[in-house]
């Protein structure tokens, strides 16, 4: 199986002498040249196997520096599905709206123990919903102005596979209210996450059934079926355990900047790179990537 090794890091951080470590670490054969995808940031060299991406990691001798062996087939990938919290934006919302509640200890560690896979997510959520009984409608609209930044790279990942005709899906097992501002700041096609409740002004519960692990898994696959493609056509990003299933079924499953178990189940983990690191796992040259340009937070949404 032909494959391609990708190194990547962070502006200036990936340089000659790290890629021809690399490259020599694979052994045997003389490799064939590799080629920039980014000079300084992102280097590909084209293989016979998948073996090897190990014995790179240990030439590069803890280096700032993601490695990643990728198939070379149908590489540029036609859907993107993407986890919302701490993958798109920087913070997780839930434990933004504990914060504004006078809770954020007690909701972030339960967060925390559902995302390292300790908890049924379901459960957790409820759990959580409980301790932010009766915060003020208001409050989403502080926390989403005050406190969600959009990680570095997500805007151009997002109109770039647009560009070249992927379908985008942000998927997240928070909440509406925030996926909608965020699919419309980002450029994503769509959006589908859990409803918050509200009895006059006041936070009563979360909608049912909750959209957790298996709701993500069962969006990548209707999303095939509605688009004509195959699993192995999807590329999903996610960091925590509720997006183990839908990292697993894609044919390019990527751990960012994850916790353990969702790393070690991964078919790529991104520790150091941004999300255009995405865009190079595709092949995707820096000179290909289409400008997001700048653009204010949107006002209210749905």
């Amino acid at each position: 199986m032909k494959t391609v090794l990708v190194l990547i890091g962070k502006p200036g951080s990936l340089t000659p002498e790290l890629t021809r470590a690399g490259a020599a670490a694979l052994g045997g054969v003389e490799p064939a040249p590799g080629r920039w995808l980014a000079p300084g940031e992102a280097w590909q060299l084209d293989m016979a196997g998948a073996a090897g991406a190990d014995r790179v990691r240990r030439a590069l001798d803890g280096a700032a520096i993601d490695v990643a062996v990728v198939a070379a087939h149908g590489r540029r990938k036609k859907l993107l599905i993407a986890d919302m919290d701490s993958t798109i934006i920087t913070v997780e919302c839930i434990d933004e709206l504990a914060d504004v509640a006078g809770v954020k200890a007690e909701v972030g560690h339960i967060t925390a123990r559902a995302m390292r896979g300790e908890l049924d997510f379901e459960a957790a959520l409820d759990a959580r919903i409980e301790l932010l009984a009766g915060l003020p409608e208001t409050a989403l609209a502080q926390a989403f102005e005050d406190r969600v930044e959009l990680n570095p790279g997500a805007r151009t990942l997002v109109a770039t596979m647009r560009a070249a005709g992927a379908h985008c899906a942000l998927v997240s097992g928070g909440f509406g209210y925030f996926t909608r501002r965020v699919r419309d700041w980002v450029g994503f096609d769509q959006d589908v996450a859990n409803e918050l409740l509200f009895v006059d002004g006041r936070l009563t519960g979360v909608a049912k059934p909750i959209l957790g692990r298996a709701a993500k898994l069962a969006m990548l696959r209707r999303l095939c079926a509605e688009h004509g493609l195959e699993a192995g056509a999807a590329l999903a990003v996610g960091d925590g355990a509720n997006d183990l299933e839908m990292i697993r079924a894609a044919g390019l499953g990527v751990a960012f900047h994850a916790k353990r178990v969702l790393a070690e189940a991964a078919d790529v983990r991104i520790d150091h790179g941004d999300l255009t690191a995405l865009l190079y796992l595709q092949g995707y040259h820096r000179d290909a990537f289409v400008p997001a340009g700048a653009a204010p937070v949107p006002g209210p949404a749905g």
